[in-house]
């Protein structure tokens, strides 16, 4: 018994760290650059299951991850489920990776047609 209780603390004290890296870095924007850029494209994949909604978008010759907030606020902001769709052209406003070999943004605003939804509103830089 001793072992077993032995063996649960240390492999609790070895994985907790990982644990928590891996939540920060998904949940978190730091793994983001904090300058702004525009993303224009083609959604080749949509979901809006959790974690967080998100798209793959073809654009700038590789299809991007983009993520969205988490199902509230992006429902929130108005983009749901059916207002747009695979094949739909969009236009993407984030943050992307600060590791520049990953295709991977956190948007705060995405256009699909003439409709504009604010995912992030305060988070959107006006120039």
């Amino acid at each position: 018994m001793r072992r077993t209780l032995l063996r649960a603390a240390i492999a609790t004290a070895v994985l907790t760290p990982f644990a928590s890296t891996m939540v920060m870095a998904h949940h978190g924007w730091s793994w983001a650059e904090a300058e702004q850029i525009e993303l224009s494209g083609t959604i080749t994949a949509i979901s809006f299951a959790p974690p967080h909604p998100s798209m793959e978008v073809q654009a700038d010759g590789g299809v991007w991850k983009v993520e969205l907030s988490n199902p509230g606020k992006t429902q929130r902001s108005g983009f749901v489920e059916g207002v747009a769709d695979v094949g739909d052209a969009v236009t993407l406003i984030g943050n992307r990776s600060r590791d520049r070999e990953e295709l991977r943004m956190k948007a705060v605003r995405v256009m699909v047609g003439n409709k504009t939804y604010d995912i992030y509103p305060e988070r959107i830089e006006t120039n």
